[in-house]
């Protein structure tokens, strides 16, 4: 079952892009979520945010047209996109604590059945950087993480209890794996898309915590 294909990074990004809607203010952070900026859904306007100081911001710059100024949280290149403004840090970070931003795509360490999310400290390496993540994970309207299911050693990152140092309690609403997109409701964690050749029964069972599987459970649409 471990050998059952999963979706690599982009394909999570561009499953994760479907839930933006048209007008979002939509921040990303480190890793799998900073590639969403290049899946932007037809029809649809998302205004890409960054807590460096940057908003409207489009996808990756290409081979020879970076410019050393112009990154995004993991430190990608960006191409140069109509609209786009800057500010400093602090304007930022106000949008966030002024609740200013619709959604946030971040990464993740550990998701509790809960929704509570860790991803700033990894105590076994005793290294940690907090960067916006907890402002994100309290001031943003809607918290998506998007990250793969299980960890380099073959752990759930899935749990019934975080065991790493939280970054925000109960603030994660949808998770989107390289196996599965999971929605937090107040019943617990609601299985809805599978990844191609994965059933309900393959994704429970590389997951700590419980899940409740959707009557309309489908494949991942793209």
């Amino acid at each position: 079952m471990d050998e059952k294909p999963r979706l690599d990074r982009e394909i999570i990004a561009m499953r994760v892009a479907r839930e933006l809607q048209d007008g979002d203010v939509v921040n990303l952070g480190l890793g799998i979520p900073s590639l969403c900026s290049q899946f932007v859904p037809e029809g649809r306007d998302v205004l890409y945010h960054s807590e460096s100081g940057v908003l409207n911001f489009g996808p990756l710059a290409e081979p020879g047209e970076e410019d050393q100024d112009l990154t995004n949280a993991s430190g990608h290149f960006l191409a140069w996109h109509p609209g786009m403004s800057f500010f400093n840090s602090a304007d930022a970070f106000a949008m966030i604590r002024g609740g200013h931003i619709d959604v946030t795509v971040l990464g993740a360490l550990q998701v509790s059945e809960r929704g509570d999310l860790a991803n700033w400290m990894l105590p076994e390496r005793g290294i940690g950087n907090v960067g916006g993540a907890m402002d994100l994970a309290t001031g943003a309207k809607r918290v998506i993480v998007a990250m793969e299911h299980s960890d380099r050693n073959g752990n759930s990152k899935i749990v019934e209890e975080c065991d790493y140092p939280l970054t925000g309690k109960a603030c994660v609403d949808t998770i989107v794996t390289d196996v599965a997109v999971i929605e937090v409701t107040a019943e617990g964690l609601l299985l809805n898309e599978v990844a191609p050749g994965w059933s309900a029964e393959d994704v429970q069972a590389v997951t700590d915590a419980r899940l409740m599987v959707s009557p309309s459970l489908r494949e991942i649409q793209l």
